[in-house]
């Protein structure tokens, strides 16, 4: 397959060897986003517009094979345009995705190296990739340092490289950002005069490295490999020198290289920007003979999830763990998830523990270091064991890398557990590249700053900014909900609110279930899903100040609002209702009192409104039912 797919590429280059021309614009299907690429200054350089103004300046495209570059001295074929306009189910910001772009692969030549520049356009953003055919046991090594240019006055919104993915998003204006600081994508800019957010990432990340991004000085970002990142502190943590040494050195390529997906995505105000469906829609649709419904196989059940880890919940006993199964039945929830202590017990107890959940209808996880899945033949011998006993999914961790051969043990384990019918939690992780269209049994990965993150100060601050730039990714374990010290600078009513806001078909809870049982907003947490049908961001919503959801389940209703570290007054008309009165439960904050909340319930109109007074780190939720 792989020397057929290589000699036809050479015959598409034969068809274009004629034609050859100084620049190419793709535009989205709405016409109003274009890609231009061109060659200037004896380079590949690209710049995108929306609505007639450039969202990324003339920036140069650059790539390296084997360490000699490939995108200078180049020509430009003539484009194999393609397009595609289809709707999919999904677990996200809302239940089905539509992916709907313009195409083109562009031939380039430099001498006698022909590859194609892959191009794709949608009417809220533009992505694109290098594909450069190889024979079929060639090896070689691949650098880029593609440049994203913004424009004066732009505001980014990142965090650095030390703590891999569990950083504190920080805004900065990118005119003054210093050359050499680095970002971990996907990292959300807002242009002057706050004409268009855009977010940087990438997409179908696979048989490759990750990207990182690196300031030039110039209100640029560069995209950089592995081998030129700095090693994160958790991985330096957990790993010898040796293991840091050669995850450090480029990684080689078999074959035809492809990049990942260069994903901008863009938008004109927050709501546009939360519900992008650019990331997973430049991913494959999973294998029908894995997963015969896609999402909807019967096996991949989002849900809620209790955690004995972060909150006060009794002794890592078998016994215990039956009790937390037993109230995570009591509050709708279908998942149980046992950090590493159950290496402890025997096979007979855990099978024990197995039997009882599922006679509640809860699903058993198991916690387990990735360092103990390098050996294939264990692995799959864990995975094969786990399947036997009836472990519904694993909670995998301790990555804190992204170079290749990482890259690679992630696909290996998501195909592998695929076929064994085990779903799957990364921790420790790389961000989200939309992998989880293809592999639906990736139900959440970590890779942000979330409620394990104890002496987090500010956590309002940071909760209001997450919505708006590691979610835009992807979903996220963050673990909402804590009504003790973890909480910090947040109401009860915040944390309540968050576990409507902070997406994640597998949606695991901090708090122990006795302690959500006890809360007097426990029937309200009983009904927060973990995936929606809609998701509408409101006016009021701004990054790194509120968070401002209506997002609804079948034909009920959720307003959820977050608020960070300054007090707000909101105005909130909810004219988002579709029907004209609404039986609904409120959970406020008590004034005076941020560790406890009170429950309300009224009847709201279409054509009503709702006022709020929010305090530091106030919050509210409400759900309206028919």
């Amino acid at each position: 397959m792989v020397r057929i797919n290589y000699l036809l590429l050479l015959l598409l280059f034969a068809a274009a060897k004629a034609f050859s021309q100084t620049s190419i614009v793709v535009k989205s299907p709405d016409q109003k986003i274009s890609f231009n690429l061109s060659v200037q200054k004896n380079k590949l350089s690209y710049f995108i517009s929306g609505n007639n103004s450039q969202v990324v300046e003339p920036s140069a495209i650059s790539m390296s094979v084997d360490g000699a570059t490939i995108t200078e001295a180049v020509a430009l074929g003539r484009p194999e345009v393609y397009e595609l306009d289809e709707q999919y189910p999904w677990y996200g910001v809302h239940s089905i995705a539509r992916n709907h772009y313009k195409g083109a692969k562009i031939p380039v030549s430099k001498g006698g190296l022909n590859y194609f520049l892959d191009v794709r356009v949608f009417n809220d953003g533009a992505a694109f990739r290098l594909i450069v055919p190889g024979k079929e046991q060639e090896k070689r090594i691949a650098d880029e340092a593609t440049v994203f240019t913004l424009p004066k006055g732009t505001a980014a919104w990142y965090h650095d490289l030390y703590m891999h993915y569990e950083g504190v998003y920080e805004k900065r204006l990118l005119d003054t950002v210093k050359a050499g600081q680095w970002a971990a994508p996907s990292v959300t800019f807002q242009l002057p005069a706050s004409k268009f957010y855009v977010a940087i990432t990438e997409a179908d990340l696979k048989n490759y490295g990750g990207m990182a991004l690196q300031s030039n000085g110039k209100q640029g970002m560069v995209l950089r490999l592995p081998q030129n990142q700095p090693t994160s502190y958790p991985y330096k943590l957990r790993y010898s020198p040796d293991d840091t040494l050669k995850r450090s050195k480029p990684a080689a390529i078999t074959g035809t290289i492809h990049t990942p997906w260069r994903v901008i995505m863009i938008a004109e105000n927050l709501h546009g920007l939360v519900n992008n469906d650019m990331v997973h829609n430049l991913c494959p649709p999973p294998d029908k003979q894995l997963f015969p419904e896609g999402i909807k196989t019967a096996w991949i059940k989002p849900g809620p999830a209790v955690w004995r880890y972060l909150d006060d919940g009794g002794e890592n006993t078998v016994a215990n763990m039956k009790e937390f199964s037993r109230m995570a039945a009591e509050l709708g929830f279908k998942h149980n998830i046992l950090e590493g202590f159950w290496r402890r017990w025997s096979d007979n107890e855990l099978q024990d523990l197995v039997n009882y959940s599922k006679e509640k209808g809860v699903g058993i996880w198991l916690w387990e270091h990735s360092k103990d899945l390098w050996d294939a033949g264990k692995r799959q011998a864990f995975f094969k064991k786990c399947h036997d006993m009836g472990i519904a999914g694993l909670k995998l961790d301790f990555f804190d890398h992204e170079g290749k051969d990482v890259v690679d043990l992630y696909q290996d384990i998501l195909k592998e557990t695929a076929a064994l019918q085990l779903m799957l939690d990364f921790h420790g992780a790389n961000k989200p590249t939309g992998t989880e269209r293809t592999w639906p049994n990736e139900l959440t990965r970590e890779a942000v700053k979330g409620m394990e993150a104890s002496k987090l100060a500010d956590r309002a601050g940071h909760n209001v900014t997450l919505p708006f730039t590691r979610f835009i990714a992807g979903h996220a374990e963050y673990t909402p909900v804590h009504f003790g010290e973890r909480r910090k600078n947040t109401t009860w009513a915040h944390q309540v609110a968050t576990a409507a806001i902070f997406s994640a078909p597998l949606l695991t809870y901090a708090a122990s279930p006795q302690n959500l049982l006890n809360n007097p907003a426990v029937e309200m947490i009983k009904s927060i899903p973990s995936v929606w049908d809609e998701t509408i961001v409101l006016p009021g919503s701004a990054i790194g100040e509120a968070a401002v959801y209506a997002r609804r389940k079948g034909d009920t209703w959720f307003l959820a609002v977050i608020n960070g570290s300054k007090p707000k007054k909101l105005n909130i008309p909810l004219s988002f209702l579709i029907r004209d009165a609404y039986k609904t439960m409120e959970v406020k904050d008590t004034k005076g009192n941020t560790g406890a909340l009170t429950v309300e319930n009224k009847t709201y109109r279409k054509a009503d409104s709702i006022q709020l007074e929010l305090g530091e780190g106030g919050g509210y939720i409400a759900r309206f039912d028919l």
